[in-house]
């Protein structure tokens, strides 16, 4: 696992699990509409269809409900900007028991409410210190529901590829914070400063090693928008197709990023 060098940025807590709620409820409200045709649907993650996908939604937010539930850890294993490169290992896992809760729940409006409740009622005076066993490392609350936008946002956008005119709307704090840490997870594994990764509105970082830009026009200059970036960074995309299809914009001789890319498993 790369060493978290680079600090993590602060993160508002309150806007964090508001996120949180509002990206689920969109998708809840989304899920609740499709048909037994559209539910089964095959998905960008081979082997998953849209009903297995919209059952792992809710297992990615039900692990904050399942983790509270637990005794609390002695300390912290994990930070956030470690848990990105800790998810491959997980993988396996994960597909059977996405599987099995679809199978174990037809009515998957039902799923959401209860899910949904339970975390709305454990937020409220759940602090943000308390540490959390995730399998992944123990995290404390307030970093493990930024991991969360990364499940949220990721999964809102394999649905919309999945099912033509879904359109599931995307919580801007939610996408800001997904966006903001996978890119510093980038500036973690590549650390250096001669390459300039811009991700407007949300995030601008420094990497891969080289001469450190100072001022004027970074001479290496990558820059793409929020979805796309996110494409890549969770191997959704990509780096070669997004640059031919002008979905980002590399300068530089040290702005291919192809090497790096996915950094989520």
């Amino acid at each position: 696992m790369p060493p978290a060098k680079k600090r993590a940025r602060a993160y508002d807590p309150v806007k964090i699990r508001t996120a949180v709620l509002a990206q689920f409820g969109h998708v809840r409200q989304a899920v609740r509409g499709l048909t037994g045709e559209q539910l089964a649907l095959p998905t960008r993650l081979p082997g998953w269809t849209v009903r297995e996908l919209a059952a792992h939604v809710t297992m990615a937010v039900e692990t904050v409900n399942r983790n509270l539930d637990r005794d609390e850890p002695a300390k912290a294993e994990l930070t956030l900007l470690q848990w990105p490169f800790a998810t491959a290992a997980r993988a396996g896992d994960i597909a059977d028991g996405t599987r099995d809760l679809a199978a174990a729940h037809p009515d998957l409006d039902a799923l959401y409410a209860d899910t949904g409740e339970r975390l709305a009622r454990r937020l409220a005076d759940a602090p943000g210190e308390r540490l959390l066993a995730a399998r992944t490392g123990v995290m404390t609350l307030a970093d493990y529901l930024v991991t969360r936008t990364v499940e949220l946002v990721v999964h809102t956008d394999d649905l919309n590829a999945a099912v033509p005119g879904l359109d599931i709307p995307y919580d801007r704090q939610a996408l800001a914070a997904c966006t903001r840490l996978l890119a510093d997870a980038l500036a973690v594994k590549a650390p250096g400063g001669s390459t300039e990764v811009r991700i407007p509105p949300y995030a601008v970082v420094q990497c891969v090693e080289g001469p450190r830009h100072t001022r004027g026009t970074p001479p290496n200059v990558v820059e793409t928008d929020p979805l796309t970036w996110i494409r890549l960074a969770t191997g959704r995309v990509t780096w070669r197709d997004a640059v031919e299809a002008a979905e980002v914009s590399a300068s530089g001789e040290r702005a291919d990023l192809g090497t790096l890319l996915p950094l989520l498993g």
